[in-house]
């Protein structure tokens, strides 16, 4: 599989940018006080999928279009399955979609207005992925891996490429890790802009697949017991972690519940909805942030499609 370059990303910015608008980077001082760092958060909840993915969505789709594919199977959680169902919508391709059984319902909804047609199977994930997989053997259909695909990765990339625009300077950016493409893509893209910049992935400790492939260097299948649906890979994903292993700077595991309480700061200090991927990062900052202190960080807000069921438990817990 290719390993996207930043030309493959500067291509990408091209094909969605008559799509998708920038998402905003702002500075946001109650974080700046509470890590010792100047911090900036990067609104992917702003997108019209309300998350990063569609990035590679659009991106992808429009390539295949071109190739006349008519049919396109997947997996998803919730927002990769919400890409490629808003992707396929735009461009006319009927898009199947494979969901675990107990999916965020408020992704499953969204996935179907959106035109897709939802099926359900299995546990978790991977166990989705692998119907689909199956499925798209069986009746011929394209299957789209949600990481193994460099088309995704260069399009969610873009998200990394604004960053830069905006803040050249920037030091850090901690991207949540699930599949592996928001990561790969801020890896890909500060290694052409600045070399210098870290950046640091994220996954729960309670799905740390992608953290155990990338520290042992192969590809390793572990447990899922998280609620943070978009961190919930049961295995490393094979082009993912190619880049990760060159460009990521460190990979940090966060609890559940530091998950949790940083969704809750995040509703309160960044005035706005992150899902419990999009919050991990902040986890992940406050448990590292003696290496933080005096740096320019921006945590990457990858989406807030979070349900009304999981805000009433979250803010009931507190």
């Amino acid at each position: 599989m290719h390993i996207p370059s930043i030309a493959d990303v500067l291509d990408a910015k091209r094909t969605i940018s008559p799509y998708l608008g920038r998402t905003p980077l702002r500075l946001n001082f109650p974080l700046n006080k509470y890590l010792n760092s100047d911090v900036y958060v990067k609104y992917e909840n702003y997108l019209p999928t309300g998350a990063f993915k569609v990035r590679g969505g659009i991106n992808l789709l429009s390539n295949l279009r071109n190739q006349n594919v008519k049919t396109v199977i997947t997996a998803s959680t919730g927002n990769h399955a919400q890409s490629i169902a808003y992707a396929s919508n735009l461009f006319g391709i009927r898009a199947v979609i494979v969901m675990p059984e107990m999916a965020n319902p408020t992704k499953v909804e969204a996935t179907r207005s959106y035109g897709a047609e939802v099926v359900f199977h299995g546990k978790d994930f991977d166990e989705a992925r692998e119907f689909a997989e199956q499925t798209a053997a069986q009746k011929g259909h394209r299957y789209i891996h949600s990481a193994n695909e460099p088309l995704l990765i260069s399009g969610v990339a873009t998200l990394a490429l604004e960053i830069f625009e905006d803040l050249p300077d920037v030091d850090v950016i901690i991207s949540p890790v699930g599949g592996g493409s928001g990561a790969s893509g801020a890896c890909i893209v500060s290694h052409a802009m600045n070399p210098k910049t870290w950046v640091i992935g994220v996954q729960s400790e309670n799905a740390p697949a992608q953290y155990k492939s990338w520290k042992t260097k192969t590809l390793v299948s572990d447990k899922t017991e998280t609620f943070a649906e978009g961190l919930a890979t049961r295995v490393g994903f094979e082009l993912t972690q190619r880049v990760l292993r060159e460009g990521l700077h460190d990979f940090v595991l966060v609890s559940d519940d530091e998950i949790r309480n940083s969704m809750v700061i995040m509703i309160e200090t960044a005035h706005t909805l992150a899902e419990a991927a999009g919050a991990s990062p902040l986890a992940a900052a406050y448990k590292i942030r003696h290496l933080l202190k005096g740096k320019k960080v921006v945590l990457v807000l990858s989406g807030g499609n979070i349900s009304l069921d999981q805000l009433r438990k979250l803010l009931a817990d507190r």
